[in-house]
């Protein structure tokens, strides 16, 4: 995991240019990573996605593909935001901005939110480079997040607070189950 504070304020997943990808952890060892044995490998399916963001199917769940660019990426749970960091002068700045975003939430019209997917979470899930097995993930090049398992609206939006800051947020906004 990298860190650009000393001490960083968050952890941040690299990836090595590829998407990043989140799989829920109870399917992580089904995900191939760019090892799989088929005509298309995981990482295959993971890169065909042209949007920001992508659903693929890992045995009976998804897994949530981070599309568009390879930026570096956490998550803040207070938020339920996935922050992909694009360009900051610091850390400190790029999550600022962040909160300034997040805060206005719907309000802010520097922001245009994209919706369009559901995404069904069995429990906690894993956020590392689509390239790896899930199987061969190591404490440095993931991360965990502890979501409660449920159905989750998957929306994306671009920003740029100031002239030196750009991020993309990938939000995930709880549903209410079904009848």
């Amino acid at each position: 995991m990298a860190r650009y504070a000393d001490p960083g304020l968050v952890d941040w997943v690299e990836s090595g240019g590829g998407p990043l990808v989140v799989v829920p952890a109870e399917v992580l060892d089904r995900w191939e990573g760019a090892d799989g044995e088929g005509p298309e490998s995981d990482y295959d399916r993971a890169c065909a996605v042209v949007d920001r963001t992508g659903l693929l199917t890992v045995g009976p769940s998804h897994a949530l593909v981070l599309g568009d660019e390879p930026s570096s990426t956490t998550f803040l749970p207070e938020h339920g935001v996935f922050v992909r960091w694009v360009a900051a002068e610091s850390e400190a700045e790029l999550l600022a901005g962040v909160e300034a975003v997040v805060k206005d939430g719907d309000e802010n019209d520097d922001v245009v939110w994209e919706d369009g997917k559901v995404w069904e979470v069995p429990g906690p899930v894993v956020l590392f480079d689509s390239a790896w097995p899930g199987a061969e993930v190591e404490p440095d090049n993931h991360a965990r997040v502890e979501l409660t398992p449920g159905r989750y609206a998957v929306r994306a939006a671009s920003a740029r607070p100031n002239a030196d800051t750009t991020f993309q947020l990938v939000q995930l906004v709880r549903l209410l189950p079904l009848p």
